[in-house]
């Protein structure tokens, strides 16, 4: 159980850093802070500290629904890559990927579903028994 828990903190941790580094990349800031929970064939990145300038000088000016709407676009635009991602650090499917942006406190979730085939659970565990992976990427 030790290493199977280990390997999901790995891999938590990594998932945290790619969606971090694809937001900076492709948004031109990144979160502050990430942390990552996978725990079964689930994958929650929450990025602190996220808005841009401009984002800040929309959201102090009232206009917290165009930023809403505009950050949405992006995540669901960034399926892919984001998707991409956590396959090739997990080697399992992403099957389902949700996105949520928060105004207060400053936060957005990247949520996965990965395919429940390969997960590397004992036969007698089901998904979501035994020690999470939670992560805090450096």
């Amino acid at each position: 159980m030790g290493t199977e828990h280990s390997e999901r903190s790995r891999q938590a941790t990594a998932v945290g850093n790619a969606i971090t580094r694809l937001h900076r990349d492709r948004y031109g800031r990144g979160a502050t802070t990430t942390r990552t929970v996978f725990q079964g064939n689930r994958i929650i990145a929450f990025l602190e500290d996220i808005y841009t300038l401009a984002e800040r000088t929309l959201i102090d000016a009232g206009d917290w629904e165009q930023v809403k709407a505009t950050r949405q676009s992006f995540q669901m635009a960034m399926r892919e890559p984001f998707t991409e991602a956590v396959e090739e650090i997990t080697g399992r499917k992403v099957i389902a990927f949700m996105s949520q942006v928060h105004l207060d406190p400053d936060i957005a979730a990247e949520i996965f579903v990965l395919s429940p085939d390969g997960d590397g659970l004992p036969p007698d565990q089901s998904p979501g028994e035994g020690a999470p992976g939670v992560a805090e990427p450096a």
